[in-house]
């Protein structure tokens, strides 16, 4: 958080705090001094009334932690709507935010996210955790307007439960997004599929695209170049006899149902998972019918050094599953080899990187044209970096051996080297 004197009367200095690293002075406006609006810095900038270490800066300008800007006297005037009035909660609401915590910082607040509770709003759905996030907002005595509202980082399925990351600040929120997309972060998941796949540790390559008619509620396997590309590696941590097996999951993309689709794919449905596994996704007995996908474990670089590494305990009916298919959790308590790096892999995400960059800095650009602060730029020459990724050839999933299981034939998992 940065730190300084809030009021307009006189010049003000503020220090950058660690949240603000790498942030651009207008994006430090925003978020500090809203009622600052985007004309004004530039007309400040171009001034020089508004200085970083005493230097003249550009709205553009990326911030250090530990710079000092120094602000000039007015700008105080609101600019634009009011902000957002923050709905109360009920005490339920409120029991339920609290009950979810796993832990707490100054950066995250991490959830054991229940099953049957959606991530964020949609069409009929009026329950979910993105509206109980002001539950987590700071607010001291007699603070009328409330610490940043905390963000949302990554999703989890409706009937997914497991470890979900909020952003307690908006810094951290841009820290933390830029792991999730750089796919630094190690996602673990735990899941009880139908049937047993040969390949105890293997990897799943299939391209995935949301199916035709279905309002993009429902992805499906797409090899005719369409599809993006989506990778899950996957290892049998014990097995049932022939009915079910308990397997560990790390998705390597971040495709929509990205897990749920490859394990259909290959012939083993999520328990549970009637979406994409039909009829065939469920146990006889008494074993429940929710789905059983859990993200069992995330870890993450933390902006104040050591990374954060949290497991969240099992839902009731999947620890009851468990139990009741003879499986013990110590089995699984064993962190998985980090995957190998595929090169071509790499340079797709740091070009896409860059590409998202680029178009961050020619939207700043073009609000300077429309306040009238920056000359007509010339369109840029030669192609721009592509941020998609080319889908696979047909056939390029590389079976090896997967079980063909009762409709997914041997298609896309390949067996990893031996560990």
């Amino acid at each position: 958080m940065s730190t300084g004197n809030p009021s307009g009367e006189t010049v003000r200095q503020f220090t950058v705090g660690k949240d603000d690293e790498g942030a651009r002075l207008d994006r430090w406006f925003k978020r500090h001094l809203p009622q600052v609006g985007f004309a004004t810095v530039s007309r400040w900038a171009r001034t020089g009334q508004v200085r970083v270490d005493g230097k003249r800066a550009d709205p553009a300008d990326r911030l250090s932690a530990g710079q000092v800007i120094r602000v000039p006297p007015g700008g105080t005037e609101p600019a634009g709507k009011a902000p957002r009035a923050r709905k109360p909660l009920t005490e339920d609401q409120l029991a339920i935010a609290d009950s979810m915590v796993i832990h707490r910082d100054r950066a995250a607040i991490v959830l054991n996210k229940p099953p049957g509770l959606a991530t964020q709003g949609g069409s009929g759905t009026y329950e979910h955790v993105d509206g109980l996030l002001d539950a987590y907002a700071e607010v001291g005595p007699g603070d009328t307007k409330g610490a940043p509202r905390p963000r949302l980082v990554h999703r989890l399925d409706k009937d997914t439960s497991g470890v979900l990351l909020v952003a307690a600040t908006p810094g951290s929120a841009a820290f933390f997004s830029r792991r999730f997309s750089g796919r630094s972060a190690r996602k673990i998941y735990w899941a009880l599929v139908v049937g047993i796949p040969e390949i105890r540790d293997g990897l799943i390559e299939l391209p995935l695209a949301k199916q035709p008619g279905t309002g993009g509620e429902k992805m499906m396997v797409d090899e005719s170049g369409a599809g993006q590309p989506a990778r899950t590696r996957y290892r049998v941590l014990d097995r049932a006899g022939n009915s079910a097996a308990w397997v560990e999951l790390q998705p390597l993309t971040g495709r929509t149902h990205q897990l749920r689709v490859h394990m259909a794919a290959i012939g083993h449905p999520i328990v549970g998972d009637g979406k994409y596994g039909g009829q065939a996704a469920f146990l006889t007995g008494s074993i429940s019918r929710k789905m059983h996908l859990h993200a069992r474990r995330l870890i993450i670089d933390h902006p104040d050094g050591a990374p954060l590494d949290i497991t969240a305990a099992l839902p009731e009916h999947f620890a009851a599953s468990m139990a009741q298919l003879g499986f013990d959790e110590a089995l699984g308590a064993d962190l998985p080899d980090p995957p190998k790096v595929d090169e071509r892999d790499a340079a797709k995400t740091a070009a896409k990187a860059h590409a998202k960059q680029y178009r961050k800095e020619r939207r700043g650009e073009r609000r300077k044209r429309a306040d009238g602060d920056a000359k007509p730029s010339r369109k840029p020459t030669g192609q721009r970096a592509r941020t998609g990724s080319k889908a696979p050839a047909k056939g390029n999933a590389r079976p090896t051996g997967a079980n063909p299981g009762p409709a997914g034939g041997r298609r896309g998992a390949r067996k990893d080297s031996p560990r």
